[in-house]
């Protein structure tokens, strides 16, 4: 049976080290761990992460802004922003690098933004900027993806998540959602400027699909078979709120009507590590059947 592999987001722990947030989650009993953001940059990162997966054999990913930076920004590959534009490609293509020295297939980041904002306002409500031209935007992100791609080879994969588009920046942004890809037909107009896998954030899209007023069963089945990476956690509709997905009738109902065979799904639950454990035991239990 070709069951799906389960990861674990650093995420979900809360160290300013990623050294110490992979021990936590080692140490639990996970070995698969998918590397993100939320940590401080350090020296000596490379060789921690090679150490520890000798240590606890390890099977890694690393998704969007990791490795951190030593100065925070938003990452946006779509941006206008000369400067925010060059090192969004550079962080991508250490991601890159890192993968290949860490036996990593899959590298996923965030949709780009059609304005650009302070790392302080993600996830958060982000204050009215002026919302650039979507062609404009796309072109950046295709003229990067083909840098990056490039510098992947063959031997790593490439993907482009959904972003989430709350009803807080939508009260901001009522006419014009300045996020890209956020349910399908804003995958099909990227899809068809960008040639990228697609890595489906279900509860980015949750969100998304209450905030445009689209049903959240649809729309997964017009995404799913875009992709074999997803990104699962649960919340209330409105914001993404990493909860568990164990309360989340509407997150459960939608993962039972598919085969996950083959797939990889990362948990992006910010909980305790007994509640880790709770959702990747049901998560496994319900996807391999």
């Amino acid at each position: 049976m070709n069951n799906p592999e389960i990861f674990i987001s650093s995420s979900c722990v809360k160290h300013k080290r990623i050294k110490d947030s992979v021990i936590d989650l080692a140490e639990a009993g996970f070995k698969n761990i998918e590397l993100s953001g939320g940590t401080e940059y350090s020296d000596n990162y490379e060789y921690e992460l090679l150490k520890l997966q000798d240590k606890y054999a390890i099977n890694y990913l690393v998704h969007n802004y990791f490795p951190p930076p030593t100065k925070h920004f938003m990452l946006n590959l779509s941006s206008l922003d000369d400067q925010l534009y060059r090192r969004s490609i550079e962080l991508c293509a250490k991601a890159i690098d890192l993968c290949k020295k860490l036996g990593c297939k899959k590298y996923g980041v965030h949709a780009g933004f059609l304005i650009d904002f302070l790392p302080s306002e993600a996830g958060k409500k982000i204050s009215l900027k002026r919302v650039n031209n979507l062609q404009d935007a796309y072109l950046r992100f295709n003229n990067a993806w083909q840098i990056l791609k490039k510098r992947a080879g063959s031997e790593l994969t490439l993907y482009v998540e959904n972003n989430v588009f709350s009803k807080t920046n939508k009260e901001t942004y009522p006419k014009n959602n300045p996020f890209l890809v956020t349910d399908f037909q804003s995958w099909l107009g990227f899809s068809n400027n960008v040639d990228a896998k697609l890595l489906l954030d279900f509860a980015h899209l949750k969100v998304s699909c209450k905030t445009i007023g689209l049903d959240f069963g649809t729309e997964v089945d017009l995404l799913f078979d875009f992709t074999d990476y997803f990104h699962i956690s649960g919340n209330d509709g409105l914001h993404d709120e990493n909860r568990t997905i164990l309360d989340d009738i509407d997150m459960i109902t939608v993962l039972d009507g598919y085969s996950w065979k083959g797939k990889t799904i990362t948990i992006e639950v910010y909980d305790n590590l007994d509640i880790l454990r709770q959702n990747f035991d049901f998560l496994q239990k319900r996807m391999s059947k």
